[in-house]
Formats: structure tokens, sequence, C-alpha cells
């Protein structure tokens, strides 16, 4: 077991409605984390939880005739079944109506106002009911009064304020001079913005006049504390803070703390005032996903286009469900959500490449060697198709690896996926059919237990994001036990000659869509040279015929052999494809994954130095300088550019 620690959190989820499929992303980003963690020997402590005050609960308690306190007792229990269900492993589920968390709360707000942190003065201006919070005139949407927004009244009353504006110029130095802070960078640069702004005290009660569910203040009974100042002091009450100094030192700084990008403002601007205040080192890293849409429009209720997860998971599988989330979403980036896109990757990445990978190793052993692990090589050679095989497997450990770092998990993922595409390769290559006709059985059984060593590495890798199936692989090749990813999964020769195969059934049957099929995936693409601009005039025909699309990078590599030539992986919407572009002399791999460009997407396949590729990057030059155009972090892939 390592020294380190790990203490990650999710947002706790209001109790006004289940779970969707914005608060399962964000758990099970979490989990999977986590369970990385976990496998490289790390302490974890992964908390989550629920947000049972505030106006919501009160209403939507109301609404079903029930107490605020029966409304959380009835709500919670759809999360929490939903985190089973979904395989959770979180270590604390938190919820802000225990004693534990409302003792803390209560005796910071005391400390707090004993130092004058906290005063009391009269609100006159506007409140939004829906985010709970006051706001100015100039934070209502451009061109529209109070009167045009039914969720905006004027209030007028008395409450209590803490001393935010305090600490503006403080908060704003350290977010400059602590860059891994807010994460990603484009989310820095957006708070930074908020702070160019005057900052104003923030409202920390309600009278319980107007709203009675809720912490009560300790110094005046007739409030109680508003949902933010209570919500947000969980992430420090769960691990025993005011009550166990020696428990809370282990844990906090906290490594992670994940939200969505909705609540960017409250972690990266109240919290971190609050823990000045009170003096507690800041969360290490404040991580803000993005939403989950459906086309091009966010999931919310009021639309009728939410997702629920628990379906999916009855339809399709947990695991299933979790490997889409994973490996569809960039951390950080907006994904775009739907049935089709979920079958035509689950059909590709596990059906096609994992599962059938699964098969054909354990098929070819149940009939060449008796269904028992065979012989291993002793060595691999240079340049054989062993040593190139776990050339890839080596590429693959290593860049999950990194992108737990960087938190692009997709890119870890998309990369061990890529190792899987490369052993069922090497299988074609050895033909092990071919090499069962021969006298010297020993080539066979190198090629099998080669192959089978790929896809045991391929279970570990991808076991924190599928536990369920990749413990099927592991007790259908003999291996009773979970290697540390990054400490042992490497080691070539785990599995034990001689050990019989377990059973197998299809590990990912193909679904069949019926009318839902995808259309055939258009072949691997690559750039064509751009043709010759003349000077002059053209028809508006011409420019119609050329489709602009936005796509996200998501793997680059430089092409063997050609100096000026990146291999890109691109996502198109929900399609990926592959481009060949000559920018290696302006630009290095890392330096274009994640970014979000424009191709044009209906170029004919072309080669290029023996690569295919469909597409072409839109660029900018002058002199010896070249810069991709790019368009804003907030467009999702696949948008149509007009």
């Amino acid at each position: 077991m390592s020294d380190s620690t790990f203490y990650i959190t999710t947002p706790i989820y209001y109790v006004n409605d289940k779970p969707h499929i914005g608060h399962a992303y964000t758990t099970i980003l979490g989990d999977v984390l986590a369970r990385y963690h976990r496998l490289m020997g790390d302490r974890v402590h992964y908390l989550t939880g629920t947000d049972e005050h505030g106006q919501k609960v009160q209403r939507a308690a109301e609404k079903a005739g029930m107490t605020a306190q029966q409304q959380a007792d009835t709500t919670v229990v759809r999360f929490q079944e939903a985190w089973s269900k979904l395989e959770i492993t979180h270590n604390d589920f938190i919820r802000t109506t225990e004693p534990r968390h409302k003792e803390i709360v209560q005796g910071i707000l005391q400390d707090l106002f004993d130092r004058g942190e906290i005063y009391k003065a009269e609100y006159d201006g506007l409140y939004d009911v829906t985010s709970e919070t006051f706001i100015t005139e100039k934070d209502l949407p451009e061109g529209k009064t109070p009167d045009d927004l039914p969720h905006i009244v004027r209030i007028k009353e008395a409450n209590y304020f803490f001393r935010m504006s305090a600490y503006q110029d403080w908060l704003t130095r350290y977010i400059e001079e602590n860059p891994a802070f807010i994460q990603p960078d484009f989310r820095r640069n957006e708070t930074l913005g908020f702070l160019r702004k005057p900052l104003q005290d923030l409202c920390i009660s309600r009278p319980k006049s107007r709203l009675a569910w809720g912490i009560e203040l300790p110094f005046d009974s007739d409030y109680v504390c508003y949902v933010w100042f209570d919500a947000l002091v969980n992430y420090i009450s769960a691990i025993g803070y005011g009550r166990d100094p020696e428990r809370f030192a282990q844990w906090w700084p906290v490594n992670v703390h994940l939200i969505g990008k909705d609540i960017l403002t409250t972690h990266t601007v109240y919290w971190p005032t609050m823990l000045k205040a009170i003096n507690v080192p800041m969360p290490k890293t404040v991580f803000a996903h993005g939403w989950w849409l459906f086309g091009e429009a966010k999931m919310s209720k009021s639309l009728g286009n939410v997702v629920d997860p628990m379906a999916m998971i009855d339809r399709y599988g947990v695991d299933a469900f979790r490997y889409f989330v994973m490996s569809e979403m960039s951390p950080g980036q907006d994904a775009s959500f739907s049935e089709e896109g979920f079958i035509r990757r689950y059909n590709a990445d596990l059906a096609n490449d994992l599962g059938n990978l699964l098969s054909r190793v354990v098929q070819m052993m149940n009939k060449y060697a008796e269904g028992l692990v065979p012989s291993k090589p002793t060595a691999l050679d240079e340049g054989t198709p062993e040593r190139l095989l776990w050339n890839d497997v080596e590429k693959a450990v290593a860049g999950l690896e990194a992108s737990l770092e960087s938190m692009k998990l997709d890119q870890g993922i998309y990369g061990v996926i890529e190792m899987v595409k490369s052993t069922n390769r090497y299988l074609e290559i050895k033909a092990p059919w071919t090499l069962a006709k021969a006298e010297d059985k020993e080539p066979l059984y190198h090629t099998l237990y080669t192959a089978a060593e790929a896809l045991r590495v391929a279970g570990v890798l991808l076991d924190p994001v599928m536990p369920g199936k990749m413990k099927e692989i592991r007790q259908v090749l003999g291996v009773d036990h979970l290697s540390r990813v990054l400490r042992d999964a490497l080691a070539f020769g785990q599995l034990v000659p001689g050990a019989r195969l377990g059973a197998v059934s299809p590990l990912f049957p193909r679904i069949d869509a019926g009318k839902k099929e995808p259309a055939p995936a258009i072949p691997a693409p690559a750039p064509q040279p751009a043709p010759a601009v003349e000077e002059g005039l053209i028809d508006i025909s011409d420019v119609a015929k050329v489709k602009l699309r936005t796509a996200k990078v998501i793997h680059a590599e430089p092409v063997k052999g050609a100096d000026k030539l990146l291999k890109l992986q691109i996502l198109l919407g929900e399609e990926r494809r592959q481009i060949i572009a000559g920018i290696a002399l302006y630009y290095k791999p890392e330096e274009v994954i994640g970014k979000t460009v424009i191709v044009v997407a209906n170029l004919k396949p072309a080669k290029l130095r023996g690569e295919i590729s469909q597409g072409m990057l839109l660029a900018a030059s002058k002199g010896e300088k070249l810069t991709l155009l790019t368009v804003d972090e907030e467009i999702s892939s696949g948008a149509i550019v007009k």
C-alpha cells in the first residue's frame, strides 16, 4: 500500500427529483478516478452525497404533500439505489440533514459571526428563485426586465451577509499564482473574468418566514442558513473538520472537487473565500466538466430531453453505460448523447474489438491447446510481431497514466482500445490457424499466449471503467487477482501456462439496432492538398458544396518518415475519423489534442504516405507562421459552420 492519499468529491445533489445523466456522469467519473488510484496503491477517500435543504426541496415537498424531511428521506433513496446500480465505490455518502454536518455548519457560522465576518443588513433588490441567489439588474439577460422573467422577484428584507468582498484581491492573486487550482484552464479564465467586476458580499441566510427548511443560524433563531453556505461545508464536515483533527489532516486538502460547469462560481469564488475566512488550506484542484447535450441543446427537465441512466442500464448493462459516458465525453468539454451514438460506440469498441478478441483467443486456445493457457515465449525479441505488439501495450499503459494526470480519460481509454485493435491485427498477421498445421506447435502456443497477455492487460486497464466485464475476462483467463495498473500490469508473462480457461459467454453481444442501426462507417480519411485559389468572384453554388464542421482532436502522433505530417484522430459529432495534416512543423502532437478545430468534412478519402485520411483542417498562414482555425471551447464537435 502506498503512503499517498487521494481525496475526491462530487457535488452533493438536490433531493427534489431523481438522478439524471448529469448526476450519473459526475459520479461515475469520480468512481473511475477513485478506482484507478486504488489500483495504483493509493489510499482513497471518495465522497458523494445529497443537498437536502433549501427552497427547491421545500417546494418539492409541498407539491408532494409531505414534510421537507420526508421529501429528503424519500428522494435520497433514489440516489443511493442509483449509485449501487452504477457500481459506485464511494467511501462516504453525506446528507446535509445529518447531525455531523449541521453541527459543523453552525460552529463555522458562530465563529465567523463572532469575528465580524458575518453581519446583518437590509437587502432591497432582485432574487432568482431558480438558482436561489440575489442578483443585480446587470445580471439579467440582455433586453429583459424582471417583469419578463417569472423566476425573478423583487425582495426587500433583512438578512445576514458574509464579507466575501474583502477577499477579492487575495483570491485573484491566488488563482493567478496557482494554475492547477481551477481546471480546465479556460474555466480558470472564466473565474478570473468574473473577479474583474466588483465582488459583492454573500447573503448567507433566509428568514424563516420565507424559507423554514434549513439549518438554523446559531445567533438568530429567526433565520436559516442559505443553501450554498450550508452545502459547500460538506466537503470538510464529512472528513472530521471540527471533530477529528487527525482524520481531517489525513485527507485535506482535497485532491479534486469534481463539479459541473454550472456551479463554477460557487466552487471557485464562494468556497475558497469561505475557507480563507476559517483558515483552512485551499483545495488542490476544482475540475469543472461540461454538459451532456441532446443534439445541440443542454439536457433539462423543462425541455423533456433528460436521459434516465437507470433505463439505459436496464437496456444495455451497467458496464456498457459506464464505458460510453467515460469514452464519449472529454472531461471539461460538452458531449452529445444519442442512443444511436451509444449503439455505434458499443458495437465498434466493445462488441467488435474487445469482445471479439476474447472470443477469438479463447476459441483458439480451446481448439489448439486443449483449453489450457499455452507455453509462453522466453523473450520478446526486437523487431518480432510479439515485441511490436508489446510496444503498443506499453504505449497504452503510458497513455492511460498520462490521461489520469491531465484529466483526459477519454484519450487514455481510446489508447487501450487501439491496443486491443493491435492485438486483433497481431492475430491476423500470425495466423494461428495456419501455425496449427505445422508439426512444431511452439510458434502457435507463443502466439496465443502473447495475445492472451495483451488481453489480460486490457482487462486491467479498463477495470475501473467496466469492473464487472473485466472481472469476467480475468476469470476466463484464470487470473484471480487484479494487478496494480502501472506497477505490475506491464510485466509480460503473468498468465500461468497450463492453467485451465474458464467458461466464456459473449462478453458484449452485438446490438441489433433495427431502424436505429447507424449507417456504415466512412473509411478512415486523410487530408488533401488545398486547391489553388484564383483571385476573383465565384458563384454561391460553389461555396455551398463545401461542408465545414467543427471537430475535436482526441489523439495526435507523427506520421513515420514524414517530418511535416501529423496523424490526427478526430470526433466529428458521433463519428470518429482520421486526418493526416501538414502541421507538424508548427504544432507538437500534445498541442493539438483537445482543440476544437474546423474541418472540410466532405472531401473524398485520400491516401498520404500510406495513411488513409478524410477531411482537411482549416488554417491561416502569414509568412512562416501557420495557425489552426479553432472555435469557442463551448461548441460541441460536429457543429455546422455557416
